[in-house]
């Protein structure tokens, strides 16, 4: 290559790549070789095998757990930033999860914290040493943010973004940043800088996207806590095919500053950022510390409410019982067999819970609803899309094709058109509210899928309509992990007659036996900014009838 020519993508995707081998080389010298591995479909006890008992003991703790041993001295803040640094790189190379390790930035951090801890006799703050990760297009200082975009490689911030700078201040260590899809665009995680991004409990399966690369490294322990967003189920998607749990809040109320993506500053559908975490426990944590900071004292885009998750239950006060709407169905893709499952099992349960009420909710102008999700994900018909990949010539990847392309539907708006659909989004969200008031106007919360299936193979995700409805509707939703496919009770029922194109694509994909291993979740949602409440009500339900019943990450 002569001095005037431009490095190719791939000459430049290999040196992300090489950038990032270099920050594993010093742990991965460490620890024991993996070759014997590669044939292992589920991989989630591998690290187990591979890391002393002391490793496995402080990485296997939740992170509300482990963020009371670190403040009483139980656990060095440098042990678990090394524990945890092995992991991810035993994590990675099972899964392919992560894009850059922080290695000397953690340790240093985390040297300040032990320090702090014995000279002061207290903790720095709610955090003080708990290792966190992040998706790769959050910022941190120093940083490339590549998006997921080849031709970005060399964009730095000179800081962190504002959700970073505020777990640091409460004493978080920083050690790990995870892959992501090209663009985002996607709800599985592959890019043409890092390649795929495989699910621990079956390999042959997508982890879901586009926050993959955090799902991947939590459900392998490889972390206790991390960074995702959500535009679609970016967030819900990967928690719920990682067996984790997952939390999308409503707009305005965690800090956007510092997340880099082609399409920031379109609102035509408001992006979330939110914690996925092995425990439910982990997310009140996140949100607790984030919000307990007041952060709309530094972002005048954010809801200066205080957050109410320490107040008793929601109905406690009014001695009501919690009313907990069931759609079985969003009416366009009926749930594959252990969804259904799943579903049947979780209400069961509740309806001889003495203080929860069971009804159902029909799916309501689910087919309008993704009429106008089409149009306002992708308004310019994928044309700044195509652009940013112009930058570098790499070529469009089939999933972000379909997500800002090529979906039947998509076109590019001029300005009446865009009017046209963000009052169509508007009025959308007047009526199902008006839906809700008027049908169930004591209803608390929906419980549906947060997929048709469990996790896909890989280059058949199509269909976001479980999660991306409530992205349209800015209603915040969390979801959790319940089982794990069974392959005596999940076959696929005989006599079924697909509905429409999407359902066929449900049928047609979900095999049991394929599937097997993979974790089943479902999803929780409330109306917006009921996000505290949301959380209370999930506690309340897992504590109530022993979620989940099956531990996938075991």
């Amino acid at each position: 290559m002569t001095e005037a020519e431009a490095p190719t993508w791939q000459e430049q995707a290999l040196h992300i790549c090489a950038v990032r081998d270099a920050s594993m080389a010093t742990i991965k010298a460490e620890l024991p070789d993996m070759s014997g591995d590669k044939h292992i479909a589920r991989v989630i006890g591998v690290p187990r095998l591979r890391l002393t008992e002391r490793d496995v003991h402080i990485t296997e703790s939740a992170a509300e757990d482990l963020v009371r041993q670190l403040a009483a001295g139980e656990v060095k803040a440098k042990e678990a930033a090394l524990a945890f640094l092995r992991r991810a790189v035993i994590a990675h190379q099972l899964t392919n999860c992560i894009y850059e390790l922080l290695h000397d930035r953690a340790l240093g951090r985390a040297q300040e914290l032990d320090d702090y801890l014995a000279n002061n006799g207290k903790p720095i703050g709610p955090l003080h040493g708990l290792p966190i990760s992040v998706k790769e297009h959050i910022s941190v200082s120093g940083c490339e943010n590549t998006a997921g975009f080849v031709g970005w490689a060399g964009r730095r911030k000179d800081e962190d973004a504002s959700i970073v700078k505020i777990l640091l201040d409460a004493g978080a260590v920083l050690y790990a940043r995870t892959t992501e899809p090209q663009g985002l665009m996607a709800i599985e995680t592959q890019s043409n800088i890092t390649g795929v991004t495989v699910n621990p409990h079956n390999r042959a399966l997508t982890c879901g996207g586009s926050s993959g690369g955090e799902a991947a490294l939590l459900a392998l322990r490889g972390s206790p806590l991390g960074i995702g967003s959500d535009i679609g189920g970016s967030i819900r998607l990967p928690a719920a095919h990682c067996g984790l749990y997952g939390f999308k809040p409503s707009s305005g109320r965690l800090p956007l500053m510092g997340l880099e993506a082609y399409c920031i500053g379109s609102d035509t559908i408001a992006p979330s950022i939110g914690p996925l975490s092995p425990s439910l426990g982990g997310i009140k944590l996140f949100m607790d510390t984030v919000l307990m900071s007041e952060p709309w004292h530094n972002d005048p885009s954010l809801l200066p409410v205080p957050w109410a998750s320490q107040a008793g239950h929601i109905h406690q006060q009014e001695k009501l019982p919690l009313v907990v709407g069931v759609m079985w169905t969003d009416g366009i893709v009926q749930p594959a067999p252990p969804i259904k499952r799943a579903l049947l099992e979780v209400v069961d349960k509740l309806k001889s819970t003495p203080d929860v009420q069971v009804i159902d909710w029909q799916p309501f102008k689910q087919n309008e609803a993704l009429e106008i999700l089409k149009r306002l994900y992708s308004p310019d018909g994928g044309r700044a899309f195509m652009e940013n990949l112009a930058l570098s010539g790499e070529p469009i990847l089939p999933l972000p094709a379909w997500t800002v392309r090529d979906q039947p539907g998509i076109e590019a708006l001029d300005i009446k058109g865009l009017w046209y659909w963000t009052r169509k989004r508007d009025q959308f969200r007047y009526s199902y509210l008006k839906e809700w008031n008027t049908v169930a106007p004591n209803m608390d919360v929906i419980l549906c899928p947060a997929y048709p299936m469990p996790a896909p193979g890989h280059g058949t995700s199509r269909y976001w309509g479980y999660t991306s409805l409530w992205n349209l509707l800015d209603y915040p939703a969390i979801t959790f992990p319940v089982t794990r496919v069974d392959r005596e009770k999940d076959g696929q029922a005989p006599g079924y007659i697909p509905q429409n194109d999407s359902d066929r694509w449900c049928y047609d994909s979900y095999n049991v036996q394929k599937q097997r291993d993979a974790p089943v979740s479902l999803q929780l949602v409330a109306r917006k900014s009921k996000d505290a409440e949301l959380l209370q009500a999930a506690e309340k339900i897992q504590r109530e009838i022993g979620l989940p019943f099956v531990d996938c990450l075991a």
